[in-house]
């Protein structure tokens, strides 16, 4: 499956190995991941690039995934626009938190039938979540 992963850059890396530890393990599931470099070190690099560029290129990559998952511990404008975009453009999103953090209400009060909202108390319990989401489609 192609799955557009979405994390903050710029809103704040303190969630960088939860990232990290996600991405991998959706790899090694089999799963392509074209946002996998946002989640490594060193991802900062992107603010050299021309905003434009990122927009178009991002918004492509959405347009071309069969679901979006987006880690949304740490608040992030961008990570909010992918996932409003995603919905837009039909796709399934899931958005993982870790337990006690807060998370917009734009969010947790959305009925959309094509967002799920889950809190993991582990990165693995948030993995499982992934496999549990990922699975219950057809694509």
């Amino acid at each position: 499956m192609n799955i557009y992963f979405a994390c903050s850059i710029s809103g704040g890396r303190e969630f960088e190995s939860v990232y990290q530890t996600m991405v991998a393990a959706l790899g090694a599931d089999g799963h392509q991941i074209p946002t996998f470099g946002l989640a490594q070190p060193g991802v900062t690099e992107e603010a050299v690039l021309e905003p434009h560029f990122v927009y178009e290129r991002d918004t492509s990559w959405i347009r071309a995934c069969d679901v979006l998952v987006a880690e949304v511990s740490v608040p992030s404008h961008g990570v909010g626009y992918e996932i409003a975009y995603a919905l837009g453009q039909g796709k399934p999103v899931l958005c993982l938190a870790l337990q006690g953090r807060r998370v917009s209400k734009m969010l947790t009060g959305n009925a959309d039938p094509l967002l799920r909202v889950e809190f993991y108390s582990t990165v693995e319990a948030g993995i499982e979540m992934t496999r549990d989401f990922l699975s219950s489609f057809n694509l």
